[in-house]
């Protein structure tokens, strides 16, 4: 039997092996399986794909698409162009990575966006973020990054000032700040400026509706967690480890 599976640590918050084993795998009537493994050190990755001869494919989370990139034979254009990989196709021991975050963000948020939606807020620095910046970019808005530390062309927390905060009506949540079991914690923006005009989008998926959202809420702003985003980059997956790159 075929095999998928899912690398990373932890995985205690996993959406994706409920989706391919529980909907995915049934609907489609394919018989396969869709394991997790947890690695604490991304090299581990070889071990996996040794001693596991049927697996197919991998999803890779955090903290893992980046240091997952020297070990890969190949990556695809959009891969080398975020910095990060979340897919991993294996053809008789060749491993090649592949991006599918921006496809299932891109294409979660766009119908939420409006014409005043130009410029953007990205917070956090992780592999996610990267995959939210490029997909900002080809949707036509400007992003911002924001960390903890202030850097080079990167904004820290200290810096939301009311006119950064008008110029900027969409933020995106990349950090995990707020996801269960630490559901009392948001990102540390200034909500009282938010209004109508916001678009919060918060790839935390656990809780349903996390701080960030309910403070955004309550002032008006337009809300979404990333439960679509990860279906989206799922069904992308599926469609990179089966399917060859000129077809």
């Amino acid at each position: 039997m075929d095999q998928y599976g899912l690398i990373g640590f932890p995985l205690g918050h996993s959406f994706s092996r409920r989706f391919f084993n529980e909907d995915f795998f049934p609907e489609h009537h394919i018989e396969a399986e869709y394991l997790n493994f947890e690695i604490e050190n991304a090299c581990q990755l070889l071990d996996v794909v040794k001693e596991r001869p049927m697996l197919r494919g991998l999803n890779c989370t955090i903290p893992h698409k980046q240091a997952i990139i020297p070990l890969l034979d190949e990556i695809s254009p959009d891969a080398a162009e975020i910095g990060a990989v979340n897919v991993i196709r294996i053809r008789e021991g060749h491993l090649k990575g592949y991006n599918s975050d921006v496809i299932g963000f891109m294409d979660s948020i766009r119908p939420l966006l409006k014409s005043h939606h130009r410029r953007a807020l990205v917070l956090g620095s992780g592999g996610a973020s990267k995959a939210v910046w490029v997909g900002l970019l080809r949707l036509g808005i400007e992003p911002t990054q924001v960390s903890r530390h202030r850097e080079e062309r990167v904004l820290c927390y200290e810096d939301l000032t009311s006119e950064v905060m008008a110029a900027h009506e969409v933020i995106v949540n990349c950090s995990p700040v707020g996801m269960y079991p630490n559901i009392d914690e948001c990102p540390n923006i200034p909500y009282e400026m938010l209004t109508s005009r916001y678009l919060l989008y918060d790839l935390v998926y656990n809780p349903s509706e996390t701080l960030f959202m309910i403070k955004g809420s309550a002032a008006g702003a337009m809300v979404k967690n990333g439960l679509e985003m990860l279906r989206l980059q799922a069904l992308a997956s599926w469609k990179f480890w089966n399917t060859d790159d000129d077809e």
